[in-house]
């Protein structure tokens, strides 16, 4: 079963992708690609410069506060080569996990350069979801209009129960067999967190390069339905752009396409702004976070050993989490 899941996830995927091309026709595809200019690829370009550097900035906190080297300039260039993996292969994380793997291994340690990566996009997500949160209470007639519009679409209850069905599977075979380990990883984590995420001299920056790395998508978002001909307001729009942000967390994609392209049709629909519109805003803003990714080119295939200037960053107390760890696995 656990060869079969990289699979399941790509053919739920593939899948909501050919359902919206049934429902909704090729049409909003196409219009959606024809629609991006040259102005909006340089806006692109701009927000995706500052949200990686933003992005890259909240890695170097959490990894340095762990006791991993890492510098502004390399986090950012392995940063972007992350972005582009992860834009142009199927899942959407291989980017992320090669970056973790990547810079634990120069570091001389995998366990924790992985789990600095799984922090900073944790911390992301988390603050993400606060801001969503807020939108809701702005809009709260959003939740009760989805969900009437998605309970009277068969084929979109379909595609969700497919979704939550492929991640429960992906869970119970990670879970599967492997308790104590999963435990051991667990502990060895939480103290990982309270060392080098939610201490008093680095959360509040985690906070505020999250909320302004969110800031930049939506941004980008707002430019994808400007492109795409949506003349509704700033006021109407955030709100479904962010919780498309947050759609887009879902593991289940192809290189990012998929939920998000569904979410938008349905949240566009039901807003009133018309379920073409939200899939043509969709694969906008696709294309030109794929664009915003290139400069990742420049670096993706240059090797990177540990410099001098990457080793000078450390903290004093590097292997504190990993003794409060093991202290209390003991």
């Amino acid at each position: 079963m656990r060869r079969l899941w990289p699979w399941l996830r790509q053919l739920a995927a593939v899948g909501i992708l050919v359902a919206l091309g049934w429902r909704l026709g090729t049409g909003a595809f196409v219009d959606g690609l024809r629609a991006i200019n040259v102005w909006s690829v340089l806006a692109a370009v701009g927000i995706g410069l500052l949200t990686t550097v933003f992005s890259a900035w909240r890695w170097c906190i959490v990894a340095r506060r762990l006791g991993l080297p890492l510098t502004l300039p390399t986090a950012v260039s392995d940063y972007y080569r992350a972005l582009l993996l992860n834009a142009v292969l199927p899942a959407g994380v291989i980017g992320d996990v090669h970056r973790a793997v990547s810079h634990g291994q120069q570091s001389g340690d995998i366990g924790r350069g992985v789990r600095a990566v799984v922090f900073e996009r944790f911390a992301g997500q988390l603050v993400l979801g606060a801001i969503g949160v807020v939108m809701l209470f702005f809009q709260p007639t959003l939740i009760p209009a989805l969900v009437g519009d998605i309970a009277s679409r068969r084929g979109v209850v379909i595609m969700v129960l497919v979704v939550f069905l492929v991640t429960a599977v992906g869970l119970a075979m990670v879970w599967r067999g492997r308790a104590s380990a999963v435990r051991r990883v667990l502990v060895t984590t939480w103290a990982d967190v309270r060392f080098g995420l939610l201490s008093g001299s680095t959360w509040p920056k985690v906070v505020l390069l999250s909320a302004a790395t969110v800031a930049g998508h939506v941004v980008l978002f707002l430019v994808a339905a400007w492109v795409a001909g949506s003349s509704a307001s700033v006021f109407e729009l955030v709100p479904l752009l962010v919780l498309a942000l947050l759609v887009m967390a879902l593991p289940i994609n192809v290189g990012g396409w998929g939920p998000r392209e569904a979410f938008l049709a349905v949240a566009f629909g039901a807003a009133g702004l018309g379920a073409r519109q939200g899939l043509a805003t969709a694969v906008v803003y696709g294309v030109l976070a794929m664009l915003a990714s290139l400069p990742g080119i420049l670096v993706l295939f240059r090797r990177r050993g540990l410099g001098t200037q990457d080793r000078e960053v450390l903290p004093e107390r590097l292997d504190q989490p990993r003794e409060e760890g093991l202290a209390l696995a003991g």
